[in-house]
């Protein structure tokens, strides 16, 4: 066996090659510069690993363009109307990936049966799948036979078609994950197929000749292959593009900002017939949060909302790239997003009075907690809350013990950000729930209110979107009269392409799908 796993790679090596040096085929071609550790979809935590995974991998349903859960691997969908049972009507058409450990080395179709196993991976303690999560409120789930596949929930959850689109729940092979090392060598179902990785160089992926996926009467992909490459400066990476040897670029680096942006976040003319930008609202909301069980009056931490202007702060900072966050928590991109949220605009005045009322000793300082990437941030609202009064120390930490002072609620006020797991305002909203309190999950602030915690349960078990929508505007202004966090922007994906790239587009979670792309 291990001489035929060999000479596979032999093969695989001289397929590739042959690949690269094609210059008839229509390769697409990005950079990683976060790097990738692995491709087994369990382990799908980043978005560099969720990206590679989403051109390898299909799960039962998926996401379109406008983040609605349409169709994948289930063709169609039942649920029960109390909102506790799904029943999967699964396609007879989808197959795995050709691979030496299938009958005769040719990918067989997918049964029901394969998405027990890959459920039962998800929740493998052994494993530690950061995903197992997604079937916490799962109380069972079989195949009731080859094309039927039943998820029971222990209570109501509307979002949960949502949860199955993400890239954890992708469906596996037993034989291929049990007889190989799974996380190089991945066996999938996508519109692309495994083809060589050279760690830290190139990963390449394949066009699937056999994908079950149409555009019309025209088969997917239409790309022939994927290169991605592993530079890890950022700058190097803008230069190779301009240069045309990376055919696509997400989000902006301040190395090269003001080189390709003017200040309203327009593309700059220089690049204008070389490069294409598009930009879509991305679920991302950036915030700094309070510790509510410190001594900061809730007058204070209004003064502290009211006391700099959003508006200045992206032009100057970012390149107006983002949304000043003058409404709620939940960010623009999302249906429950409302604009007659009434959340903070910049009023001097306001905030001094404010400051006054709050009886805080001004003398004292704050200490405002984040990281080298924002610190500009931080320092233009340390600057601007100096006009009232109020004396802001800032404390860098590095990203990863950042995070873990945030998590243990060690920190009194900090920088952060909430980027969506599943397109519903309830992945935002949890985060304020007080029996989600750190450590036991994301409520950092450790915010406590009973309406809150009410509407919340609520929405939970509404299965009316319109109703759900009601509940969710009411406690995104709960959270904005109690001010246990200064919303500061809602984020926007920024995509670079060549003008020969079409067919990409943009989505509010920054997937990167490559399917229907042209080039």
């Amino acid at each position: 066996m291990r001489f035929l796993v060999g000479f596979f790679l032999f093969l695989s090596i001289l397929s590739c090659n042959k690949l690269e040096r094609n210059n008839d085929l229509k390769i697409f071609r990005y950079n990683e510069s976060s790097g990738i550790f692995s491709l087994d979809p369990i382990y799908a935590k980043d978005q560099a690993t969720i990206w590679a995974v989403n051109q390898l991998f299909n799960g039962l349903v998926q996401l379109d363009s406008n983040l609605n859960v349409i169709p994948s691997i289930a063709k169609n969908w039942l649920i029960s109307n109390d909102g506790l049972s799904y029943t999967f009507l699964l396609r007879d058409d989808v197959y795995f990936h050709d691979n030496l450990f299938f009958k005769n080395g040719i990918g067989r179709r997918v049964l029901a049966s394969d998405f027990e196993y890959s459920f039962d991976r998800l929740i493998d303690n052994d494993i530690a799948s950061p995903g197992g999560w997604i079937l916490r409120n799962v109380s069972c789930y079989k195949a009731i036979n080859d094309s039927v596949f039943a998820i029971d929930l222990i209570s109501p959850f509307p979002a949960f078609l949502s949860l199955l689109s993400m890239q954890y729940c992708s469906v596996v092979p037993k034989e291929v994950v049990e007889n190989s090392d799974f996380n190089i060598s991945p066996v999938g179902t996508g519109p692309f197929k495994f083809q060589l990785w050279k760690k830290g160089v190139k990963l390449i992926f394949r066009k699937n000749d056999k994908y079950f996926e149409k555009d019309g009467l025209k088969n997917l992909p239409y790309l022939d292959g994927v290169a991605i490459t592993f530079i890890k400066d950022k700058q190097s990476t803008f230069l190779q593009f301009i240069l045309g040897n990376i055919d696509f670029i997400s989000g902006i680096d301040p190395s090269y900002k003001d080189e390709v942006l003017t200040t309203q976040g327009k593309l700059n003319k220089k690049y204008s017939n070389k490069i294409n930008l598009t930009s879509n609202s991305y679920l991302n909301t950036e915030y700094l949060g309070f510790n509510m069980t410190g001594n900061y009056p809730l007058k204070l931490r209004q003064a502290i909302n009211y006391g700099f202007d959003r508006h200045k702060m992206l032009k100057y900072l970012r390149n107006n790239i983002g949304t000043p966050a003058n409404q709620g928590f939940i960010p623009k991109g999302l249906p429950s997003f409302c604009e007659s949220v009434n959340g903070y605009y910049y009023d001097l005045n306001k905030a001094k009075q404010l400051l006054i009322e709050s009886g805080y000793n001004i003398n004292d300082d704050i200490v405002l907690s984040t990281t080298s990437s924002y610190l500009d941030l931080c320092e233009y609202i340390q600057h601007e809350l100096s006009k009232i009064g109020l004396k802001i120390k800032i404390e860098v930490n590095i990203p990863s013990t950042h995070r873990q002072l945030v998590a243990n609620n060690r920190l009194a006020f900090f920088r952060g950000s909430w980027i969506a797991d599943y397109p519903d305002a309830e992945n935002y909203l949890a985060l304020f729930y007080s029996y989600n309190h750190t450590p036991n999950g994301p409520n950092y602030t450790h915010f406590n209110n009973k309406l809150f915690d009410e509407l919340y349960e609520k929405s939970l078990s509404e299965i009316n979107d319109s109703i759900r929508l009601i509940y969710y505007k009411r406690m995104d202004q709960i959270i904005i009269d109690h001010a246990p966090i200064v919303p500061l922007y809602y984020d926007k994906v920024l995509r670079f392409t060549q003008k020969n790239i079409q067919g990409l587009g943009t989505n509010g979670m920054n997937l990167l799908d490559l399917k229907r792309v042209r080039k």
